[in-house]
This record gives structure tokens, C-alpha cells and sequence, in this order.
């Protein structure tokens, strides 16, 4: 199922939310009804608070179904109410701390910026579950930025070489292709949010970017 819409008319969904296979992780201020278009959409339980005292959620926490990571700087209290929904939390000790940004996972690989350390790629590892893998794409080091991933495919910055496509589809073991969203915008992975169950991107996303995006991830129900 695939979704079009704004966050109170901002087009960055995947800055502020982050998505796994069974958790949302939104701003406690968001709107009922993108609440209700994301709990129904993407069929996840939606955990409300902020991260490091902010609302952007999906820029500083990755996951899948094995666990999550946060930033260094995340408060107790926000990894409780996480840990709450069943979920392992870990927080990461790198300096660098937009692991929503810097981050690409899905349940079977991730791709992370070169410049995290060993520590922060063993813990990695250890909390999602994956071998995870230090990389680019399209000369990118702000993985999760760049593309977005599920379990049944990867829709990737609309640079990405051929190179680029094998290096993903290898390590995260599932389809990608290449892509924009919002009319152009080649920053994928900063105005969507998506599992294997659903994707919602931003209002302004065309209809050819839409059938690019459905053949990317594999809905064929079609869009609203």
C-alpha cells in the first residue's frame, strides 16, 4: 500500500519518523489523523516520544526487527518507553549521531558511514541482528538519507551506478532501484517511511515517481 502525505505540511517524513517491521517511532505532537495513516499504512504500533529531547525521530534512530539503535544522547526515560514495546534499545557511543541519516538496514544487512567506529559497527550488529557492512551510495556517506530500505526492496538515490545497485542488493539481500520522491528530490530516504507492509512519501511525490517507487518495493495494490 502506498500513501502520499505531508507531516503538518513538511515533506521530510523520514526525519521524523522511524520505522521497523513492528514499531513507529513518532513525535508525541504529531496529528491524529498521520497517527491513524501510519499505525493503519505500514501496520506497526506507534510509540510516541521524542529522541535526545527532539522530534526527529527518524534521523537519529535505525532499527529492524531485531532491535534499535539511538543516538549517544538519547535520555533514559525516551529508551524506556521504547524497551516498554519489547524492543532491545542500545545506544551508540560514536560522535556521529544521525544514525537515521548515516544508517541503512532492513532485517538481512545494513550499510553504514565509513567513519563509525569499530565499537559502533560491532554493537550495531549485535542489536539488529545483521552483518552490517561500512559503505557509500552515489558517493554518499548518509546512507539512510539516500535510500530506503524494507525487506522487499531498496529505493535509492537516482545517482546510484550500477556498482552502487549490486553493492546494496548484495548486502541487504533484497531488489533495489533507483529513484526520486517530492518532484524530484533525491534524498529518498529523507521523505519516506516504509516496511514490507506499506510506504507513505511526501504529498508532493509524482505519479511517475509513484510507479517507480511501487515497482521499486512491490505494491501493485496501487496509491492514494
Amino acid at each position: 500500500m502506498i500513501k502520499r502525505a505531508n507531516l503538518a505540511g513538511n515533506p521530510n517524513l523520514g526525519v521524523y519518523v522511524a520505522t521497523t517491521e513492528k514499531l513507529a517511532i513518532v513525535p508525541p505532537t504529531l496529528e491524529e489523523a498521520m497517527m491513524d495513516l501510519i499505525e493503519k499504512s505500514l501496520g506497526v504500533e506507534l510509540v510516541k516520544t521524542p529522541i535526545s529531547g527532539s522530534n526527529l525521530a527518524g534521523a537519529l534512530v535505525c532499527g529492524n526487527s531485531g532491535g534499535i539503535v539511538v543516538s549517544r544522547y538519547a535520555f533514559d526515560r525516551e529508551i524506556e518507553v521504547i524497551r516498554d514495546y519489547g524492543v532491545d534499545v542500545e545506544r551508540i557511543p560514536d560522535r556521529l549521531t544521525a544514525l537515521g541519516n548515516i544508517v541503512l538496514a532492513n532485517d538481512f544487512g545494513a550499510i553504514v558511514n565509513p567513519s563509525l567506529s569499530d565499537k559502533s559497527v560491532d554493537l550495531i550488529a549485535e542489536v539488529l541482528d545483521v552483518e552490517v557492512v561500512r559503505g557509500s551510495i552515489a558517493n554518499f556517506t548518509i546512507t539512510g538519507s539516500v535510500a530506503t530500505a524494507t525487506n522487499k526492496g531498496v529505493l535509492m538515490h537516482p545517482s546510484s551506478s550500477q556498482d552502487d545497485i549490486k553493492f546494496v542488493e548484495n548486502t541487504l539481500k533484497t531488489p533495489a532501484d533507483i529513484g526520486t520522491v517530492n518532484k524530484g528530490t533525491p534524498l529518498v530516504g529523507a521523505c519516506t517511511i516504509a516496511n514490507s507492509k506499506g510506504i507513505i512519501v511526501s504529498l508532493d511525490t509524482t505519479g511517475p515517481e509513484l510507479a517507480r517507487i511501487e515497482e521499486a518495493f512491490g505494491f501493485l495494490e496501487g496509491y492514494e
